[in-house]
């Protein structure tokens, strides 16, 4: 492998590096898995375990561990299928929803931080190429992720 690929992989990990856990009213962070199957659901709507197994590539008892921690938080519900099916689905709450999108901006107040140095075509092409980069991941994984 050249110098290049071993960089990547060595910044990649420095990306998921220290997080604070406390938000600023002292309000609890949503942990990483919450905040990616919250992201989730709010893009593809009620998802059941086995639909959040296959997208997620996670044991259903792995799922029902975190999904049961996210509803005893109030962050879930489980409903009726809407679509009539049998099995129950998983839809974020009013609660979810408002830790999401407190969760969002504080990540979003963080990268402004970091980029407040670069230019817009800066910040554009990076985006672009993380974009294709999770892209590729994803086409090598055969699941691709919904986007807004």
């Amino acid at each position: 492998m050249d110098e290049s690929t071993h960089l990547i992989e060595y910044e990649t990990m420095l990306l998921g590096r220290l997080r604070d856990t406390t938000g600023a009213r002292g309000e609890r962070r949503l942990d990483r898995s919450a905040y990616i199957l919250l992201s989730r659901l709010r893009l593809d709507g009620p998802m059941s375990i086995g639909q959040l197994s296959e997208a997620f590539r996670l044991d259903p008892s792995t799922l029902n561990r975190q999904t049961s921690a996210m509803m005893r938080a109030g962050l879930l519900e489980r409903i009726p299928d809407p679509d009539g099916g049998i099995a129950r689905k998983f839809r974020v709450t009013a609660e979810g929803e408002r830790r999401l999108e407190s969760e969002r901006e504080r990540n979003l107040h963080g990268l402004e931080k970091v980029l407040a140095g670069w230019t817009p075509e800066e910040t554009a092409v990076f985006a672009a190429y993380l974009r294709r980069f999770n892209s590729d991941i994803e086409r090598l994984e055969g699941r691709p992720w919904p986007r807004p």
